[in-house]
This record gives structure tokens, C-alpha cells and sequence, in this order.
């Protein structure tokens, strides 16, 4: 049986483990903390020490890297990180893997891998076009066609969370940070995403409200990427994205509302399957397509 070594590295965090090669997962390893500032624990330092405990126990057939930032999925290169990962831009992930271990090794992008994983296993089976969203801190999007990845000429196709809509970044105006920011603003507290959750749900209104409005500005972008693309399916990721129950009658309604006509509406707005696996799940079927 082949194993593969997947690996899901975001801002702060990485996640890996050894899956095989239908994309079930083995062993899951514990969560890693980093901090791409400190020499001691930034993500390759990090990323190298995961490696060398994976293979004690198993004789492993590649890494498969998912990871934030733009990616050159080509080279395995990330070649633009935001600030919110320091000293990333630019590192040779796939070369240093390969150099360093001698095995092969893939890397893409976080969000295409979730949009790949679904397309594999989760709510893109069987969907040649769609487009796939995490929301969470920010808004990152992947675009599906033809059942590949579009990467566009710079490698930013699907950078949906820099869209300005009335002079915004769609980001600051639909994650889930803006829902947080928006309720403990007019609360004057420090509630957190789930227990604004709780609280709408026993009647708080302004933490109803601040859903609607948030769910009101994401659905303007969803309707803006129906109008341009006209998608099979979208699909919506992210942790807030697990109020499933609260939210899907809300952004279905949202968008009837504010659409053209309901003839542009024909996309299906599915939620994610895979939750916290996706990543590494993309990340493997990234690497057999490539192999």
C-alpha cells in the first residue's frame, strides 16, 4: 500500500498526515504551531522536523503540500505571501522538500487544494465548473473549469477576497472577521464566531442583524461571480461555513433578492463536505494528477 505525507500549512498553523492512496487518511498527526518570524519555529524548520517523524514509521511514496499564500504550482514555489505570514514570499517549497529528502513532492495553493479535494470527494463530485470559497479570516476563493484548476497567467486566478465592492475589499466586508468586528463593536464585548452563533439564536438582535448584513455583502459577490462565470455549483467553506442550518436559507434569499432575475440564478450553492481535511485531501489528489 502506498502512504503519502499531506501536509496543510496556514498563517500560524500546520496540519499533516499520512493518508493512502484513495485519500483515506492513516494517522493524523498533532497540530503544529508556527511562527515564520522565529527562526526556531517558522514553517520550513517546522515543515522539515514533520518530515523526518513521518518517515521513522513509514516508507512514504511523496509530500503533498497544500499551503496559504500564491503558489507556482509548477515549481512548488510560493511566490507572494501577505504580511500576515512574514518571510514567506518566495520560498522554494517543492525544491527544498525534494533536495532535502530525496522523495517527490507537490505543492499547491490552500484553496485550490480544498476546491480539488471537493472536487474528489466532497460536494464537487461530478461538477466540471464551479467555483470554491473558504471563509474565515479573509475570503479565498479557487476557480473550477473543465474540471481543472484555473490558475490565470500570474497564478492569482480566485484571489476573490481583494474584489472591491463600494470601495471595499470583499474580505473586510463578508468574513467571518467582519461579523466578529461588526457584533463586539456594537456590543462593546469580545465574542467570538460561535457564541455570536448561540446568542442569534436565541433572539440577540444585533447579532442577527450582523449576520444578515454579512450574509447581505458575501451573497453581492456570489451574485457577481454568477453574472461573470455562470457556475455549476458553489461551494462554501471555512469554519463559519459549519452553521449550515442558520445560513443556507439566508444566502439563498439573499441572492433572489438582489439578483438580476431569476434566470441567473441557476447555480447551486452547496456548503463543503470535507471540512478540516480538505487541504490535505486536495493536496494528494494535487500530486497523483501530477504523477
Amino acid at each position: 500500500m502506498k502512504t503519502y505525507l499531506c501536509i496543510d500549512i496556514g498563517g500560524t498553523t500546520i496540519k499533516s498526515g499520512i493518508f493512502d492512496d484513495d485519500g483515506y487518511i492513516i494517522e493524523r498527526f498533532s497540530l503544529v504551531n508556527t511562527d515564520n518570524s522565529d527562526k526556531k519555529r517558522n514553517i520550513v524548520t517546522s515543515l522539515m522536523t514533520i518530515i523526518n517523524q513521518a518517515k521513522i514509521n513509514y516508507t512514504l511514496s511523496g509530500i503533498c503540500i497544500s499551503t496559504a499564500g500564491v503558489v507556482d504550482p509548477n515549481t512548488g514555489e510560493v511566490i507572494y505571501a501577505g504580511y500576515t505570514i512574514p518571510n514567506y514570499t518566495n520560498t522554494p517549497l517543492k525544491a527544498l522538500v525534494e533536495t532535502n529528502f530525496q522523495l517527490p513532492c507537490e505543492v499547491e495553493n490552500d484553496v485550490n487544494c480544498a476546491c480539488l479535494g471537493e472536487y474528489w470527494k466532497g460536494s464537487l463530485r461530478d461538477v466540471e465548473n464551479g467555483i470554491c470559497l473558504t471563509v474565515g479570516t479573509g475570503i479565498g476563493g479557487s476557480l473550477l473549469r473543465d474540471g481543472e484548476i484555473e490558475h490565470g497567467i500570474g497564478f492569482t486566478a480566485g484571489e476573490v477576497g481583494y474584489l472591491l465592492i463600494d470601495g471595499q475589499k470583499y474580505q473586510d466586508i463578508a468574513s467571518t472577521t467582519y461579523l466578529i468586528n461588526t457584533v463586539n463593536h456594537h456590543k462593546q464585548t469580545k465574542l467570538n464566531g460561535k457564541e455570536i452563533f448561540e446568542l442569534a439564536k436565541n433572539g440577540d438582535v444585533i447579532c442577527v442583524n450582523g449576520i444578515k448584513k454579512m450574509i447581505d455583502n458575501l451573497s453581492i459577490g456570489l451574485i457577481n461571480m454568477m453574472y461573470l462565470l455562470n457556475p455549476e455549483v458553489i461551494v462554501l467553506g471555512g469554519g463559519i461555513m459549519a452553521q449550515k442550518e442558520c445560513l443556507e436559507p439566508l444566502i439563498n434569499d439573499s441572492i433572489a433578492k438582489n439578483i438580476e432575475d431569476h434566470r441567473f440564478f441557476k447555480t447551486k450553492i452547496l456548503f463543503a463536505e470535507l471540512e478540516n481535511d480538505a487541504g490535505m485531501i486536495g493536496a494528494l489528489y494535487n500530486f497523483k494528477k501530477r504523477h
